[in-house]
């Protein structure tokens, strides 16, 4: 028995058969990291208090995160896709913290 092949299948099998997704989707779908770098300036209470109304941790979580950030000059304080952490960037940002999403 001879198995018979399309041609038109057989030139589409090493290429992805998926429809297209514009560059733009495709970042945002990626999973980033959103960075809190250490400063002189901000108390604890704050930042602990921001990544508590910012980035909704409770309290145990930001306390962690706030001291990590103090002994190690940064910490990754959310993940997720670039139009999530984009506005707590800016938030963070707009409290006189140094973030990054990285």
């Amino acid at each position: 028995m001879t198995l018979c092949v399309n041609p038109q299948e057989d030139d589409m099998s090493t290429e992805e058969q998926k429809s297209p997704v514009s560059e733009t989707e495709e970042k945002e779908s990626e999973v980033h990291s959103l960075v809190l770098y250490n400063d002189d300036f901000n108390t604890f209470d704050f930042v602990i208090e921001t990544l508590i109304d910012v980035c909704e941790h409770d309290f145990m979580q930001a306390e962690n995160c706030a001291w990590i950030t103090h002994y190690r000059g940064k910490c990754a304080v959310k993940k997720g896709p670039l139009n999530d952490l984009k506005p707590r960037h800016d938030e963070m940002t707009n409290r006189m913290l140094t973030v990054e999403i990285k």
